[in-house]
């Protein structure tokens, strides 16, 4: 579903992705893990179009990305780009409009899976309720890919631990690809497939989670211990 060939990112004189090749199939749900500035989510950023590779090649679905990709891309950023003064219920009413994949049944389903009071404006919810309505628009929209860049970031355990089943309970993995990047890698990693380890803009290790448990007897957190002190 994604091939990324030989790809550099440079802002200004500044590398943020070196010499990257991967390639991602669907059916699973991929970390992306590193140090804060290592690429992760310059990466994601190509993937959804929303940066071009300064050299190399990204296809997506097997077509060059572009900002059209984002038809059949849902991107989570971390940061917050919502109208403050509409209430929950217009503001899945406001993508709806937007995405013509995006399922409003399913999203008022996840908002009652995680408690979200559909009347309540934007400007009026605590960070983690804001964390929860951001899975929500990005899961409800029915797409081959869904990029998430740190959704539980600030976020306290019990609402971790909600979007967590929620990726689980709403993600339809025989035709999705979910990628995330975090730091709260232990929340995750009981639902992760793979994990892609990325420093200074390289790819430094890429494993099967179940491979990590099963040959090499570690975690994830000891696995990437091990590569960025090697």
């Amino acid at each position: 579903m994604i091939t990324l060939t030989k790809v550099e990112k440079k802002y200004f004189n500044k590398i943020a992705l070196a010499d990257v090749n991967l390639t991602l199939t669907k059916g699973k749900i991929i970390g992306l893990v590193g140090e804060n500035g290592s690429g992760k989510s310059t990466t994601l950023k190509l993937i959804a179009g929303l940066a071009y590779p300064t050299k190399g090649h990204i296809e997506v679905l097997g077509q060059k990305v572009t900002r059209q990709i984002a038809s059949s891309v849902s991107y989570l950023s971390e940061l917050d780009t919502y109208y403050s003064f509409y209430t929950i219920e217009q503001t899945i009413a406001f993508y709806a409009s937007q995405f013509q994949d995006f399922n409003t049944e399913k999203a008022f389903q996840m908002c009652e899976f995680l408690n979200i009071d559909k009347s309540k404006k934007w400007k009026h919810l605590s960070k983690g309720n804001r964390g929860r309505v951001k899975i929500v628009l990005s899961l409800a929209r029915e797409v081959p890919i869904i990029l998430m860049d740190e959704p539980l970031s600030g976020l306290d355990p019990l609402v971790r631990d909600s979007i967590v089943k929620s990726l689980l309970t709403f993600v339809d993995l025989e035709k999705q690809l979910v990628i995330i990047t975090s730091h709260e890698i232990l929340e995750l990693e009981s639902i992760l497939d793979e994990v892609i380890a990325i420093k200074n803009g390289a790819i430094i290790g890429h494993e099967q989670v179940e491979d990590l448990r099963e040959i090499h007897q570690k975690n994830i957190v000891e696995w990437m211990k091990d590569l960025y002190n090697s």
